[in-house]
């Protein structure tokens, strides 16, 4: 007779890239398939198989998920240019002018609008972490970001009817041709925003140029894999001017370049900066963020951490800068958006203009309010909401949403709790100068991503939080934080596996919080008690000192601190459960 604990619905399981997906698959083999009787529905999401499937796979993970209710996703890669050419030369049997988007970009987009789920991203229990974070006061660190342009120069309103938004293009030719449509219903905010390539130009030339002057390391940050027609287009224009006319200069002056994506910077000028830099965020409304960020740390510094952070990362519309049309102008002309055939705005671009169309919907924020009310209320935290209200209609509906359900749920006898309406800058300050011990600061979809990676940043490693995807239907995906850790896979493979390190522990909580999940959907009391169990194995394993060299130093007693290495966590996990 089998001792294994019976488990009555499937779990879906969708695969990754990478040293993550090393990690991944002996997680589930340790602590899934080996202690359980328990179908897995697998799906390969790596970025192979999303082209070679050109995008099906993807469709697929949605539909399971859906059908099934439960799953685990891990972590996959986002290919850029560089990286996609490469795949198409490895599979020439696929046409790269005919792939489906979802064969290239990132499936987690697509996967949050599928299933129409919020994400809520939370530190891990862990009892015995501190971080040491970086002396900050006074230190040398200067953001430089673009004045005009972006969404601080959009054109953003509300529709007030039901129909379809047309964003249409004349050019040389003079007869209209539509670039983009998309459904709107009445009260969904939308805006069309584009940048002048001459303005990126110059921007980029006085940047570098004060970069020399002032004998400043550069870094870059943008987010040119999730929205390569816009800041793809000003990263490769950037670059294009370093390589040109400043590369040789910085190499003589000794000084270097760095380009990361936005949220990785942002997670880096917290939590390990250099002494002295000049930072580079094109993207006004992000930049203006970080700029501010940037000078309060100057004054202020960086408090410890003694409270865990949870944030709440509005996704499930389709909104902002990750479900929008993104894509440069192809002639000089004139750009138009038509709602139901009238006109709302027009503006003149130039050959080579990055443009973005974003919109949201109204009921996906009102169900994402409503899921952010319900988990603090459910959790005792104090509600820190960031929005652009005064002079963004397109924020300004989310404040009409707030107080919408607060009546709502007052009406009902379930009194919202405490919640403060601030500018997403004053949101993330206090999130990280001001933080109060049991918050919840709900942001939308590009804010809510790097807010994440730099309080995960400051909560000890990526690795340390857990994510949740949940949606309005009740279908629920859980996920580490983390990328594929992409350096340590090259590590990886070239000792032929013997150098893998790798911190697993968002993953094992993945795995639990999944079983959890399915143990009380399913009334499984076995299977709850697992996952308790398997909670607990892992914040005792960290507890006892055993960590990963992610964590080395960001314990309370780091005297008493033993090293392993991915599969010794992993073995020493497996210990302390079967221990208890």
């Amino acid at each position: 007779m089998s001792s294994k604990i019976k488990v009555a619905s499937p779990l879906v399981i969708l695969h990754g890239d990478e040293m993550a997906q090393v990690a991944f698959e002996r997680i589930l083999d340790t602590f899934v398939t080996s202690p359980l009787d328990i179908d897995l529905v697998e799906i390969d999401l790596s970025a192979e198989n999303r082209l070679i499937t050109n995008g099906q796979s993807v469709i697929d993970a949605i539909e399971a998920l859906k059908q099934h209710g439960v799953g685990i996703k891990n972590a996959g890669m986002t290919v850029n240019r560089a990286q996609l050419g490469e795949m198409l030369a490895k599979y020439p049997e696929v046409d790269g002018a005919t792939l489906h988007p979802l064969a290239t970009k990132s499936p987690n987009g697509a996967i949050r609008k599928g299933i129409g789920g919020n994400i809520t991203r939370e530190d891990i229990q862990f009892r015995n972490l501190q971080v040491k974070t970086p002396e900050w006061v006074g230190r040398d660190i200067v953001v430089d970001t673009m004045e005009q342009g972006g969404i601080k120069d959009s054109f953003n309103a509300l529709s007030t009817a039901t129909g379809v938004i047309k964003l249409m293009f004349v050019g040389a030719s003079g007869d209209p041709r539509e670039l983009h449509r998309r459904e709107v219903s009445k009260g969904d905010p939308w805006l069309l925003a584009s940048n002048d390539l001459a303005n990126v130009k110059a921007w980029a030339h006085r940047f570098f140029q004060r970069a020399i002057d002032e004998r400043r390391d550069v870094y870059l940050g943008l987010k040119d894999t999730v929205i390569a027609g816009y800041d793809g287009v000003m990263r490769a224009t950037i670059e294009r001017i370093f390589e040109t006319d400043y590369r040789e200069q910085f190499e003589a002056l000794g000084l270097s370049y760095h380009y990361e994506l936005i949220d990785a910077q942002a997670a880096r000028i917290v939590a390990n900066p250099p002494e002295r830099a000049l930072w580079g965020v094109p993207d006004n409304t992000t930049g203006r963020k970080l700029y501010k960020l940037v000078e309060q740390l100057k004054q202020h510094g960086i408090p410890s951490r003694k409270a865990h952070v949870s944030l709440s990362r509005m996704s499930a519309g389709g909104g902002d800068q990750y479900g929008s049309y993104n894509m440069p102008a192809e002639e000089d002309g004139i750009l138009k958006i038509v709602v139901d055939g009238e006109e709302k705005h027009a503006r003149h671009v130039k050959k080579g203009d990055p443009i973005l169309l974003m919109s949201n919907d109204r009921r996906a924020i009102k169900d994402w309010v409503g899921q952010v009310f319900r988990d603090a209320s459910r959790k005792g935290k104090e509600v820190y909401f960031g929005l652009k209200r005064e002079y963004m209609d397109y924020d300004d509906v989310f404040s009409d949403v707030i107080t919408e359900v607060r009546i709502e749920l007052a009406k009902a006898d379930t009194p919202p709790p405490s919640f403060m309406i601030m500018r997403p800058s004053s949101q993330l300050i206090k999130m990280i100068t001001d933080p109060p011990r049991n918050a919840l600061y709900p942001a939308q979809n590009l804010d809510g991503d790097i807010f994440s990676d730099i309080s995960a940043a400051l909560g000890g490693s990526l690795a340390t939080a857990s994510s949740i995807i949940e949606s309005q239907s009740g279908t629920m995906l859980f996920e580490a934080p983390h990328g594929t850790a992409h350096d340590l896979y090259l590590a990886y493979q070239e000792s032929g596996g013997k150098k893998a390190h790798f911190n697993s522990s968002a993953l094992i909580y993945a795995v639990a919080n999944a079983l959890e999940t399915l143990g009380e959907r399913d009334h499984n009391q076995a299977l709850i008690d697992y996952s308790t169990r398997l909670k607990a194995a892992l914040i005792d394993t960290v507890a006892d000192g055993v960590i990963t060299g992610d964590l080395k130093g960001k314990t309370t007693h780091p005297e008493s601190e033993t090293l392993v290495d991915m599969q010794g966590f992993i073995d020493a996990v497996g210990k302390r459960l079967n221990a208890d």
